[in-house]
C-alpha cells in the first residue's frame, strides 16, 4: 500500500466561502515530497487533504491506494502527522507515558508496547526524559516527543505541516534527520513516505521532488531545486 502514489485528479476544495484549492491534478510517487509557497496559497490545505481532515469539494484523490473520504479510517491507521506546535500534540502527563499512548489503537501487550515505547525514546535521545512532566520540556524536546509519538506506529506516511518553524537550528537539523531519512528504521522496516510543508528552502531542497502553490492553484512539479528556483523568482519585485 506504501508504494501506490499519492494522486489527485481535477480536486477543488472550499472553505467557506474561499476556494483553499482550485482544481489541482498531480500524481506523486516519490518518498519525500516538500510543499512549498506563500502563506495562504493553499499548503497546508493540500497536506490536511492528503491526510483525510479535508474533504475534497469536487474532484477525487487517492492516497496510499486508499480514498481518504470513503475509507478515512483505515487512511488514519497509515498516517502520522506532526505540526509546528508540539503542545496539540502531547497529551500525557510524562514524556514515556505520552510516546505509548500513541500505541494505545494498536492493542499490544502490555510488555511489547513498553518496550515499542522504550526504544522510540532512546531513538530520539528521549530515554533519559522518561518520567519528566511532558509540559516542561523545552520546545525542541517537545517537537521530538510529538514526532516520536508519531513515528512510534511506523506509519507508511508523515505529513509534517511546519514541523520546524519554531525551533533553533540545532533542534530544526534533528528534527529534520529523523524526518527525512531513508532506508529502514530499526524495526527493518522501510523508512515512511513523507509531504513535508515547509517555508525552508534548505530543507525542501533535501526532499525528491517539491510541489509549488500559489492562490490555491499548483503551479509547478519537479526537482527541488528547479522548484523552488521558480519560487524564488517570483519573489522578486
Amino acid at each position: 500500500m506504501s508504494s501506490a502514489p499519492i494522486l489527485l485528479e481535477a480536486v477543488s476544495v472550499r472553505l467557506g466561502e474561499r476556494l483553499a484549492l482550485d482544481d489541482v491534478s498531480v500524481r506523486l510517487d516519490q518518498q519525500r515530497i516538500a510543499v512549498i509557497g506563500a502563506n495562504g496559497s493553499g499548503k497546508s490545505t493540500f497536506a490536511r487533504l492528503l491526510g483525510g481532515l479535508v474533504a475534497p469539494t469536487t474532484g477525487a484523490v487517492s492516497v496510499l491506494g486508499l480514498d481518504p473520504s470513503r475509507q478515512a479510517k483505515e487512511l488514519r491507521r497509515a498516517v502520522g502527522f506532526v505540526f509546528s506546535n508540539p503542545d496539540a500534540q502531547i497529551i500525557m502527563p510524562t514524556v514515556a507515558e505520552d510516546a505509548a499512548f500513541s500505541l494505545r489503537a494498536d492493542k499490544l501487550p502490555k510488555a511489547e508496547a513498553a518496550a515499542r515505547a522504550s526504544a522510540a525514546l532512546e531513538e530520539f535521545g528521549l530515554s533519559e526524559l522518561a518520567d519528566r512532566p511532558a509540559h516542561d520540556l523545552s520546545g525542541g524536546q517537545k517537537q521530538l516527543l510529538a514526532l516520536c509519538g508519531a513515528l512510534i506506529r511506523r506509519p507508511a506516511l508523515v505529513i509534517a505541516d511546519e514541523p520546524t518553524a519554531y525551533l533553533d537550528a540545532r533542534n530544526s537539523r534533528l528534527i529534520a534527520d529523523h524526518l527525512l531519512r531513508d532506508g529502514k528504521d530499526q524495526a527493518g522496516d522501510r523508512a515512511h513516505r513523507l509531504v513535508l510543508v515547509t517555508h525552508d528552502l534548505a530543507l525542501a531542497a533535501r526532499c525528491d521532488v517539491a510541489v509549488l502553490f500559489d492562490d490555491g492553484r499548483l503551479t509547478a512539479v519537479g526537482s527541488p531545486t528547479e522548484v523552488i528556483d521558480r519560487y524564488e523568482a517570483s519573489l522578486v519585485c
